[in-house]
Order: structure tokens, then C-alpha cells, then sequence
């Protein structure tokens, strides 16, 4: 009997009855998600491993038990897990703190990424013989830090006053958010003329306005909502933390589908302006409200945090990876070696020793659900190098995420004490 059979039978004996496909795979991803997820913490390692390893095993390229109306929604999902950290950190941080960081996280936002899609550019088409608009693609799949594994990471250490004196978790946290924006816009623009489409210099301007206009929007609303539920406070009517959380995470729904709905018209970074919406929220408001609201979130990040790395890990293809030989981890680790060399330029004139620009430098390399959502892409359009680029974004997924999220979470003490 093949894998294929066996893999088919116990695809059908879980997924045999109607209407109940999306439960039975939602009980199957938080179950074994927290499972592996608690096993991996028992070997001292990130749980997002587990998860991400409970993805690839529960996927469609293994034993294929997670119904494909959930994969079909899987992008959407991960999009919320997202923002339930994303409002976390917000109601972390503080704009002190970024303006003593400012100009180190202004230069982190883009100078690593750069960094990374050139070494891409020159040794890319070396190793795989490939096109230099190929190879510059392949860097802009590869060159965007994570924010699912770098953010709730930093805003633990803010919540545990780890290196917040001179406020590395906050620039790291910062720089992070911006990365993928300046990332995907290259993307966009590489893809089209990997297509022979022409590419207007002006679509680069979409960077600093889509940066700009989150902020502004995400602080509009952010303190609209401090003015209403203050109303409501005096008035008698006192709304419910519980509420409130709703309340936020709606409109935070609402700013990523204007996001979409004005793709084509103007740039706007919704993930930016649901941060700053939180941290202006943070500003206005009362600090034990603020504080509970981080806490609730926190809770609801322990669901979201399983959904997000499981549906991340369904989304890897661990075939692909078998054409991949030795010359493919090469490239890996010597774009992460000149992306390092843009991390620490970017803090080359901030006040960090040498252990803090080390823990920066590591922190800034996993790669996770930009390369789930993106790598397939080429290939999706038809594009001769769309495998390999596939099979990179699949790797190094497997290599930055998980050696990522170790460091960051086993040096921490030893670099930011």
C-alpha cells in the first residue's frame, strides 16, 4: 500500500463527515498545535517549532487533515492572528521610546532587506543560473523578517523590562512592522517586470506614503476611540473591557479590508495603522485600562499564536525541498551574513554594545508567514524560476524561523542583562 492510500484513508476517516470539515480541523490544529507547542517548550525550544511542525505534518502535502475550505482561508486567518499581536504590541509600547530610537528604526525598516535581496542579485544567478530579475525576486520573497516570530518576542521582553533601558525590543519591534511594506513593494514591482510588465519609479513612492498615511489614520482612529468610550465612561455607561477588545479588533478588521479595498488607488499600510491606533489608544487612555486590554489580548495571542504558525506550516511544501542541494542552505546563510552586515549598519550609531547589536543581528533574520504568503506567487504566474523561488521561501522558512525564535528566546538574558 502506497503513502498516498494510507494518507487518503486517514484523510477520510477524519474528514468524512459533511459539514463537519472546518471543526474537526480546527480541533485538530489547536490540539496538536498546543501538544507539539508543549513538548517543544519541555526541550527548551520556541513552541512556534511545534507548531509550525503540526502544520506541515496536519497539511496537504502530508497527511492532508485539514479541510480545504480552511487552507482556502488560511491567508485571512493568519491576517487576524496577526493583528491580535500587532494591537498587543501597540499597547506596549512607548512613543518616548521611539523617539530615542527613531533614526535606527527608520534605517532597519529597509537597509537589512536591501542588503538581502543584493546578495540575492549577485549570487543567486551564480548558484542557480537564473535571470537577474529572477534574482533579485527571489531576494524580495526572502528578505522580509517576520513579524509573527520577532513581534510577540519583543513585546514580551518590553513586559519584562529586558533591554528597555535603551529600548532595543521597541526599535526591533518598530523596524519590523515597516520591513514587510518596503519588502512587498519591491516584490510587486520585480514580479511585473519578471513578467515584461513595465514598472512606474513612482510605485516606490508607495513606501513613505504607505507608512505615513497608517500611522496618521491608525492615530486618527486610535484616539476617536479613547473620545467615545471616555464618553460612555462619564455618561454612566461603562463599556466592558471584554467589549472593548471587540470593539478594537473590529475596526482593526475593517482597516485591513480598506487596505484592500484601496490597493489600487493609494497606499496604505493597515498593519501600521492598527499599531499606531493601539499606541495612541495607550497614550489617551487610562493606564489599568490599557493594561487590562494588553492582558486580554495576550490571552486571545495564546489561540491566535497556535492558528497562526500551524496554518503557516500547512502552507509548506516539504517536496519542494528535495531538488534543493547543499547550494541552496549556502545561499541561505550567506544572504543572512550580508543581511547582517545592513542590520548592523543600521545601529552603527545608536548607543548598543556588542552583545545588544548581536541579539539586533539575530533577531532580525526569521522568516515565516511573508514567504508562506508570497513564495508561491511566481510560480503561481507562470514563471520559469517559480520553483526554485518556492523552494527557497520553503527553506528558509525551515532554517531562519526556528533558529530565530531559539536564539532570541535562549541569549535574551545573557545579551540585554
Amino acid at each position: 500500500m502506497t503513502s498516498v492510500t494510507i494518507r487518503g484513508q486517514i484523510s477520510s476517516v477524519f474528514l468524512s463527515q459533511k459539514g463537519g470539515f472546518m471543526l474537526v480541523s480546527f480541533g485538530l490544529i489547536i490540539i496538536f498545535g498546543l501538544i507539539f507547542g508543549f513538548f517543544c517548550k519541555k526541550l527548551k525550544i520556541p513552541a512556534l517549532i511545534g507548531m509550525l511542525f503540526t502544520g506541515i505534518i496536519l497539511g496537504p502535502n502530508v497527511l492532508n487533515l485539514i479541510d480545504s475550505k480552511t487552507l482556502n482561508i488560511s491567508a485571512e486567518l493568519r491576517q487576524i492572528a496577526l493583528i491580535v499581536i500587532l494591537i498587543k504590541a501597540g499597547l506596549s509600547l512607548d512613543v518616548s521610546d521611539l523617539k530615542r530610537i527613531g533614526k535606527s528604526a527608520i534605517l532597519l525598516s529597509f537597509l537589512p532587506a536591501s542588503f538581502e535581496i543584493l546578495a540575492y542579485f549577485i549570487f543567486a544567478r551564480i548558484f542557480f543560473k537564473i535571470r537577474s530579475v529572477d534574482a533579485l525576486l527571489m531576494g524580495s520573497v526572502l528578505a522580509a523578517v517576520s513579524p509573527a516570530v520577532v513581534v510577540p518576542r519583543m513585546v514580551k521582553l518590553i513586559e519584562e523590562k529586558r533591554g528597555v533601558e535603551k529600548s532595543i525590543p521597541q526599535m526591533i519591534l518598530a523596524g519590523a512592522s515597516c520591513d514587510d511594506i518596503f519588502v512587498l513593494v519591491l516584490f510587486s514591482s520585480f514580479l511585473s517586470m519578471a513578467k515584461g510588465e513595465d514598472v512606474s519609479l513612482i510605485s516606490l513612492a508607495n513606501v513613505p506614503i504607505s507608512i505615513i498615511l497608517g500611522i496618521i489614520v491608525g492615530s486618527i482612529i486610535g484616539y476617536i476611540l479613547y473620545i467615545v468610550f471616555e464618553f460612555f465612561y462619564k455618561k454612566g455607561d461603562m463599556i466592558r473591557n471584554s467589549t472593548k477588545l471587540i470593539i478594537i479588533l473590529a475596526i482593526s478588521f475593517l482597516l485591513v479590508a480598506m487596505e484592500k479595498i484601496l490597493k489600487d488607488k493609494i497606499a496604505f499600510s493597515s498593519l501600521l495603522a492598527v499599531i499606531a491606533m493601539s499606541c495612541v489608544f495607550k497614550i489617551k487612555a487610562n493606564y489599568e485600562v490599557s493594561l487590562r486590554l494588553s492582558e486580554k489580548f495576550g490571552k486571545l495571542w495564546i489561540f491566535a499564536e497556535v492558528l497562526l504558525f500551524v496554518l503557516v506550516g500547512a502552507e509548506v511544501n516539504i517536496l519542494y525541498i528535495r531538488k534543493l542541494g547543499f547550494i541552496s542552505i549556502l545561499m541561505i546563510f550567506l544572504a543572512l551574513i550580508i543581511r547582517s552586515l545592513g542590520t548592523l549598519l543600521s545601529i552603527s550609531t545608536s548607543n548598543l554594545n556588542k552583545k545588544e547589536k548581536l541579539f539586533t543581528v539575530f533577531s532580525y533574520m526569521p522568516k515565516a508567514t511573508v514567504q508562506a504568503a508570497i513564495g508561491a506567487v511566481p510560480l503561481a504566474n507562470g514563471l520559469s524560476s517559480g520553483e526554485i523561488i518556492l523552494s527557497m521561501a520553503v527553506l528558509g522558512i525551515l532554517i531562519t524561523a526556528p533558529v530565530g525564535a531559539i536564539f532570541i528566546d535562549n541569549f535574551n538574558q545573557k545579551l540585554l542583562d
